[in-house]
């Protein structure tokens, strides 16, 4: 951005980093019908893929994200990116579910690379509005995310499922040389502090603040019923209408205005602050899984409750980002840590009780744990302490006074 150390090309390229490293742990969403198939599993059985891969990337979070308070965050993006594409190219190889799922966890572990790469842009362009910052790379996170459903369904309809594998190998490989040409370097965080000490104050850091509870607790009850939703929408899709990994794949595509709602969300929490953003959000979540429970035999209402649901789920982290960036910037990692963990312990919390509750129940049961879920969030989002924007010059005593809440 101009007048900071994030200009526009270097803008570009993290929010690239934030697409293509996310998409890794998401493709297999689209494609767990034919890897059942192919695998001679029960799509049930199946479920534990995407589980593994979403309680990888929690664990992930809560043990490599710490570092960029204290390391060459250059360096941290780089190591994992090429780790992430080693673990991408022994998943294409899996000979059967057992590997395919450790495989799957590996993968989840060395993909956090988004929660490294956001708190680097916000250090280096600090007098950006934090929503704003937050958003612009959430929605490359998003467009990421959603781009891969559909080429991963796509080619899996053609070539198979391993080569959606690698073909994100191929993508991975031209990041890395995108990434190591533009990020900038000596930038790490300015914690005094060494691995075992950050880790040790993750507790604290969750334990001083009512702030970070509420986000982090929230934040994994959203989690809950997003994770639901993405498991069995291939079932759904397949047992209602006949539709395969492509069809499913392309509800990515379906999902794309939330890519383009997330920023205006950032925006909005900027100007009248995350409670009252927070609420709106949790409304439109819900009235997407209103939709979604009639999607079983109406493919419109399927459609505008995909675009609804990803609204608020997406919106709901925006804002939940903003809100734990006006703390302390030296702690800005251990936040991101902290949230990250608990949000993707709620996704894949809710890809395992989805797959178990779709054997069980059907869609309607799946729905009954979606609508389940942020109804529990609703009494903390409501309750939750506007953090409203202040001047530069206030910051410092903002971020003191919200410590202390």
């Amino acid at each position: 951005m101009k007048g900071s150390g994030l200009g526009r090309a270097l803008t570009v390229t993290l929010a690239l980093a934030c697409a293509i490293t996310s998409s890794n742990i998401y493709i297999n969403q689209p494609v767990l019908t034919e890897m059942a198939r192919s695998l001679g599993v029960s799509d049930g059985a199946m479920g534990a893929v995407p589980t593994a891969t979403q309680f990888g990337y929690a664990l992930g979070i809560l043990l490599l994200v710490p570092l960029g308070d204290t390391r060459d965050r250059r360096k941290l993006i780089l190591g994992l990116s090429a780790a992430a594409t080693v673990a991408l190219a022994a998943t294409a190889l899996a000979p059967n579910l057992a590997v395919l799922t450790v495989c799957s966890l590996l993968l989840g572990v060395l993909t956090p690379v988004p929660q490294i790469v956001i708190p680097l842009a916000v250090a280096l362009a600090p007098g950006e509005g934090r929503g704003r910052i937050v958003g612009i790379l959430q929605g490359g996170l998003l467009v990421g995310l959603l781009a891969s459903r559909a080429y991963a369904g796509a080619l899996a309809d053609l070539v198979g499922w391993r080569w959606v594998y690698g073909c994100s190998v191929g993508l991975m490989i031209a990041l890395e040389v995108i990434l190591f040409l533009t990020l900038p370097r000596g930038v790490a965080g300015g914690a005094p502090l060494g691995y075992r000490e950050l880790l040790r104050s993750l507790p604290h850091t969750f334990a001083q603040s009512t702030l970070v509870r509420r986000v982090c607790v929230s934040g994994a009850l959203v989690g809950v019923s997003f994770g639901a939703f993405w498991t069995t929408l291939a079932f759904v899709l397949q047992d209602s209408y006949g539709y395969g990994p492509g069809i499913a794949g392309l509800f990515g595509l379906v999902a794309a205005a939330s890519a383009l709602a997330s920023p205006r969300a950032g925006r909005m929490a900027d100007r009248v602050g995350g409670r009252r953003t927070q609420t709106i959000l949790l409304a439109v979540s819900l009235l997407g899984w209103v939709a979604l429970l009639g999607g079983k035999n109406w493919l419109a209402l399927l459609v505008l409750g995909v675009i609804l649901l990803d609204v608020g789920v997406w919106g709901n982290q925006v804002v939940n980002q903003a809100m734990l960036f006006t703390l302390a910037d030296e702690k800005h990692s251990r936040l991101n840590t902290l949230y990250f963990t608990f949000r993707f312990l709620g996704i894949a919390s809710g890809s395992l009780l989805g797959s178990q509750l779709w054997d069980a129940g059907g869609w309607y049961a799946v729905g009954t744990a979606g609508v389940a879920a942020l109804l529990l969030a609703a009494p903390i989002l409501f309750t939750t302490r506007d953090n409203r924007p202040v001047p530069e010059a206030s910051r410092g005593a903002a971020r003191k006074t919200a410590a202390r809440n």
